[in-house]
């Protein structure tokens, strides 16, 4: 089973103006009427296409989030407060966000009998039990934003149980991408940047603590195959299901960018996970889910300015247009 195209759906995205939910509206915008519910706080308005109908509001809006899904299809669930160190710093705004106007969401598509894709993390997890991380792993989240996406999970899964609603969610791991950008952008943006500026890489600990880094594409995919999929109320695990150092990062940007910089080693951030990879074997026989895109391929990319399509490959846009000889339903 391959991705799967959404036509002739009304559409809402929440947090589609952020990082991964442009994307998600970018591929959905030529086939759906599209709407984005976001309060721009980090978005960008110049990443949706003109065609998308804007509710500028909260999701905390009980009114905004209403006009925003009234008669909507399928509901995909990005907006979030992302930063784990906030979380720390604010737990209860953190909460408010991310746990509490997140059962708003839910409770609306209810009312609305809509399907729900709601972005999980492989935070539910904390410092994993096996590597790699299968689904039936124990959950210790580290953070407050880790409980919240964990209770998140549970509750999204348990409206279908409950309520016969049509819910997925999808357990990020460590997304990257066109649009990645802020102080909570992540480490490639950031050694990125680093690299570019011929300025000195700056490498956590020892750099031997691995991560599974998922392109941006990748996960649109999974998100338009957990909105066609059958297999509903389950969580998937969304990565490569292949590890890579921070140092092999480190070192793969600034060749790629042949940049002249140094890898120099700071203190650990105290609490740092040591290991993080996902099992992707359930989303794999479950969705079709099968990640395209290498981690080189994707430096490669955004060291060029070029976004990449499903299938991998350059392009000048996010997503090519699927062909007519093969329709989605």
């Amino acid at each position: 089973m391959d991705s799967q195209v959404i036509r002739d759906k009304t559409v809402l995205v929440t947090g589609g103006a952020g990082f991964i939910g442009s994307h998600l509206v970018a591929a959905l915008e030529p086939r759906n009427e599209v709407r984005v519910l976001d309060n721009f706080s980090s978005g960008d308005r110049s990443h949706l296409p003109e065609a998308v109908t804007v509710v500028e509001g909260d999701i905390h809006d009980p009114i905004a989030l209403q006009q925003a899904a009234r008669g909507v299809d399928i509901i995909f669930h990005h907006a979030a407060m992302v930063s784990v160190s906030q979380s720390v710093d604010a737990p209860r705004r953190s909460n408010e966000t991310n746990l509490d106007a997140s059962l708003l969401v839910l409770e609306q598509a209810r009312q609305e009998d809509a399907r729900v894709v709601v972005a999980s993390s492989a935070a539910v997890y904390g410092h994993p039990s096996e590597l790699p991380v299968p689904e039936t792993a124990s959950t210790d989240p580290t953070s407050p934003y880790g409980v919240q996406k964990l209770a998140l999970d549970q509750y999204t899964r348990l409206y279908e149980d409950l309520y016969d609603l049509p819910t997925v969610a999808l357990r990020y791991f460590n997304a990257y991408g066109p649009r990645q950008q802020g102080p909570y952008s992540g480490v490639i943006s950031t050694f990125l940047e680093q690299a570019r500026a011929d300025e000195p890489i700056t490498v956590e600990g020892d750099g031997e603590q691995t991560r599974d880094f998922v392109h941006v594409s990748d996960l649109v995919r999974a998100n338009l195959q957990a909105a066609t999929t059958d297999n509903v109320g389950e969580a998937y695990n969304i990565g490569t299901g292949t590890r890579t150092s921070i140092r092999e990062l480190a070192e793969l940007i600034r060749d790629a960018t042949d940049s002249a910089s140094s890898i120099v080693h700071q203190e650990s951030r105290p609490g740092d996970i040591r290991h993080s990879g996902a099992d992707i074997s359930r989303a794999k026989r479950t969705l079709g889910f099968e990640p395209r895109v290498s981690l080189e391929c994707g430096i490669q990319s955004l060291v060029e300015g070029t976004r990449l399509s499903p299938t991998g490959e350059d392009t000048d846009v996010v997503f090519e247009p699927a062909s007519e000889e093969r329709p989605y339903s």
